[in-house]
């Protein structure tokens, strides 16, 4: 959510440098080499001042052991980290302005990098092992950035399937073919191929980030839970609502319901109808991927003068739908115009998972059977899963996630609302195409 290092973002892609076609032809001004850039512009005092440069995972890692290591996964996906050749670009930071961070054979950032799940050091300190209540040793594995955590417990999660699902068992099971979503604030579209897979707006491919010999490739919309909490609590009947609710009730499970009450009298047949006429481009904080354009806007089309709980209702569904839209964007435009294997299936972590009004929607506009994991705190699970390996548990990181990943519950695509969501889309992306023109009207 940190947009302060526009400029400097801007002045990075400039360069073109060739790393830059590891981030999907540049880099987001919510990576850390930006933010190091404007905390060198802007806060000289703190800059001057600095011993170590951390992603919160690496300095964690650190304070557990007292070793100085990084994760490839930090560094590679955030420090644009030279992954193909394993070190660090002295011309890429020379050439932007940060060659202090080339002293001492990269002591700020991290001389020693280290693959998820190896263990770090001699495990927990004394120290370390006090503050957590463990045992001093206790062995400590590279880690990896929270949501990339997530997508590793996911990639090893298997749908609990019905005797008539049993044709679907292989392509569920294919891990190219997977897509995870760690969807909360924010949401992060992870995939692995074995071969890279270069595509701009989408992050990577990075090799080795999550798991050996596989490149990762990730999406991502920078407001989504953040989103809908926005577009609820700023309507006029949030409060009238949140007065009735009770203390276990959920405004989300009220508006659901409410979604499901306006349907059947109505008589749509399902939700998804409701909005036929009510149309909305999500991007109000910026479009990560797969655009890279921190600069577009939201959209919203079909607003009348209600201010009931129903248009409430409508509006949260418009915008569920919007970010479903976003996700297929993405899945496009890897499969469609890079070539990228394509998806059969999506996995599902975080917050929103637990709305099954959002991830329907993803399944049945991207037309892709949906996982939601057993097991709702999957990025708990992967942190697990690097710890296991570490001791050794399993042979490798990609088994370890495969014993430990589970089962999920399976939602499939509905076939009959296809045409409905194909024509919706197509509004979808004629509001990026009006958006682009009505800025370039107001520039001439």
């Amino acid at each position: 959510m940190d947009h302060r290092a526009q400029a400097e973002a801007a002045l990075i892609n400039a360069t073109k440098h060739e790393l830059l076609q590891y981030v999907g032809g540049q880099v987001s001004l919510e990576m850390e080499i930006p933010k190091l850039l404007w905390l060198k512009g802007n806060i000289k005092s703190t800059w001057n001042k600095i011993w170590r440069a951390f992603d919160l995972p690496d300095f964690l890692t650190w304070r557990s052991t007292g070793v100085d290591t990084r994760s490839l996964c930090s560094v590679v996906c955030k420090w644009n980290y030279d992954a193909m050749n394993m070190r660090w670009s002295v011309d890429f930071l020379k050439q932007i302005g940060l060659d202090d961070l080339c002293v001492n054979n990269f002591e700020i950032i991290g001389q020693r990098i280290c693959e998820p799940g190896a263990a770090v050091g001699a495990g927990l300190t004394e120290q370390a092992a006090k503050d957590l209540s463990l045992l001093p040793g206790t062995i400590v594995g590279t880690s990896l950035i929270d949501a990339h955590a997530g997508a590793l417990g996911m990639f090893g999660c298997r749908a609990a399937l019905e005797a008539s699902d049993k044709l679907l068992e292989t392509s569920l099971d294919d891990l190219q073919g997977k897509m995870a979503l760690i969807c909360g604030t924010s949401t992060c579209h992870m995939s692995l191929t074995r071969d890279p897979c270069l595509a701009h707006g989408v992050w990577g491919p990075y090799r080795g980030a999550i798991l050996p010999d596989y490149f990762l490739s990730e999406g991502g919309q920078s407001a989504a839970g953040i989103l809908l909490d926005f577009v609820v609590k700023s309507h006029t009947q949030y409060t009238n609502i949140q007065a009735k609710l009770g203390k276990n009730e959920h405004i989300y499970t009220y508006l659901n319901n409410l979604l499901e009450k306006m349907c059947s009298e109505r008589k749509c047949g399902d939700i998804c109808y409701l909005t036929k006429d009510l149309h909305v481009w999500p991007d109000f904080h910026g479009n990560r991927s797969p655009i890279a354009d921190p600069n577009l806007r939201g959209m919203i089309s079909g607003l009348n003068m209600n201010a009931d709980e129903e248009s409430l209702a409508l509006l949260y569904l418009a915008f569920v739908q919007a970010l479903a839209y976003g996700t297929r964007h993405i899945i496009d435009n890897l499969v469609e115009k890079y070539k990228r294997v394509p998806y059969s299936s999506m996995l599902f972590c975080g917050g929103l998972a637990k709305n099954n009004v959002y991830v329907q929607a993803h399944a049945d506009i991207c037309q892709l059977p949906a996982v939601i994991p057993n097991e709702q705190e999957m990025v708990l699970v992967g942190a697990a899963m690097l710890g296991a390996c570490a001791a050794k548990a399993y042979e490798t990181l990609e088994i370890t996630s495969k014993e430990m990943g589970g089962t999920g519950v399976l939602l499939k695509p509905k076939a009959s609302t296809k045409d409905y969501h194909n024509r919706k889309y197509r509004v979808f992306l004629q509001m990026l195409e009006d958006q682009r023109k009505y800025k370039e009207i107001m520039e001439k």
